[in-house]
C-alpha cells in the first residue's frame, strides 16, 4: 500500500511538472490535461519499473517515454492535435537534470589541478554521470520517436477502421 501511495505521489508531481511546462510552451488549454496525464503516466511507469521492479534507470526511462510516445499518437487523433504538442511537455518530466548538474560540477572540479590528487574518483564519477546523462537523453528521443516510426506508413485511424472492417467481414 505504501508503494502505491509513492506511485500516486510520483504521478502527481510529474502531472504538475508536465502541465507547467505545457503552459510555458503555450500548449493549447484543451490539450494541457493530456500533457499532464501523459507526463504522470510515463513518469509513474518509470518510477514503478525502477523502484518497484528493479530495472535499470535507462530501461525504465525508455519504457516510460515509449508509453508517452505511443499514447501520444493515439490521443493526437482523438483531439486533432499534433502529438508533439503534448508529448514534449510530458517527456520533460524525465530529463536527467541531476545527472547533468553532477556532470558539470565534476568538469569544474577537474579543471583544478589539485582536484584529482584530493579525490581521484572525480574523473570516474564525472564520466559516469556524462554517459548516464547522454544515455537518458537518447532514450527520451528514441522513446518518443518509436510511436511515430511505428505508425509512419499507416495511421492509427486507419488501423481502427481496418479493425472494424475485419469484424464486419467475419
Amino acid at each position: 500500500m505504501d508503494f502505491f501511495l509513492l506511485i500516486i505521489k510520483d504521478f502527481s508531481f510529474a502531472f504538475c511538472v508536465a502541465i507547467g511546462f505545457g503552459s510555458l510552451f503555450n500548449t493549447p488549454n484543451r490539450v494541457l490535461l493530456i500533457a499532464g496525464l501523459l507526463g504522470g503516466l510515463g513518469h509513474a511507469l518509470r518510477f514503478t519499473l525502477y523502484e518497484g521492479v528493479g530495472l535499470g534507470l535507462i530501461t525504465s526511462t525508455l519504457s516510460g517515454t515509449v508509453l508517452i510516445g505511443l499514447l501520444g499518437i493515439v490521443l493526437a487523433h482523438r483531439v486533432h492535435t499534433p502529438p508533439i504538442v503534448f508529448t514534449m511537455p510530458a517527456c520533460i518530466t524525465m530529463i536527467p537534470g541531476m545527472y547533468a548538474y553532477k556532470t558539470m560540477l565534476g568538469f569544474i572540479r577537474l579543471t583544478d589541478e589539485s582536484g584529482l590528487v584530493r579525490n581521484p574518483q572525480d574523473l570516474d564519477n564525472t564520466f559516469h554521470n556524462l554517459v548516464l546523462t547522454a544515455s537518458l537523453l537518447f532514450c527520451l528521443a528514441v522513446g518518443i520517436s518509436i510511436g511515430v516510426l511505428l505508425f509512419r506508413q499507416s495511421s492509427v485511424k486507419m488501423l481502427k477502421f481496418a479493425h472494424k472492417r475485419k469484424i464486419e467481414n467475419d
